[in-house]
């Protein structure tokens, strides 16, 4: 089944679910570039799991942390308008995806795991991350922007000329 082949409440509901996906990425990019103060160095040093060691290279060297603080502001910001737009959307759906990859390797909710920043619940390998990452992979599979969002009105565009 592809978009064409959902019914209008299915098309609403896939198109929500990116907008609402886009907006939760869009508000963290803005809510990092607006706090002065914003860094991810304590994020990255808290990290644990099989690449920590990674991320704390990241953490220790001032030039790839300001690459990585750059790129997650920046990335957030465009990844939200691109879903919210319905613009770019396959390129929006693979940067989330990659995104919020890192987020998780960064800090899997695995057994035996402590973090020193706070958390939002108690989860065992299942968190809001992999369920909103899992559900960028789902949008995938049903890309709403050519019928709901700037990409369709460019292709109409296009096409009429």
């Amino acid at each position: 089944m592809d978009v064409h082949q959902l019914n209008r409440a299915g098309l609403f509901w896939i198109t929500a679910l990116r907008v609402l996906i886009g907006w939760h990425f869009l508000y963290e990019g803005m809510v990092k570039l607006f706090n002065p103060n914003w860094s991810s160095v304590g994020y990255l040093l808290d990290s644990e799991g099989i690449f920590k060691g990674i991320f704390y290279r990241i953490a220790a060297s001032e030039s790839l942390l300001a690459v990585a603080d750059f790129l997650n502001v920046w990335g957030l910001i465009a990844i939200g308008l691109a879903l919210i737009l319905g613009l770019v959307e396959k390129p929006a759906l693979w940067g989330g995806i990659a995104l919020l990859s890192l987020y998780y390797l960064s800090h899997p909710p695995f057994p035996g795991l402590k973090y020193d920043l706070p958390s939002e619940g108690s989860y065992l390998v299942v968190n809001k991350v992999l369920i909103e990452l899992v559900t960028l992979i789902v949008l995938l599979f049903f890309p709403t922007s050519q019928r709901i969002g700037l990409c369709r009105l460019i292709f109409k565009l296009k096409n009429s000329d």
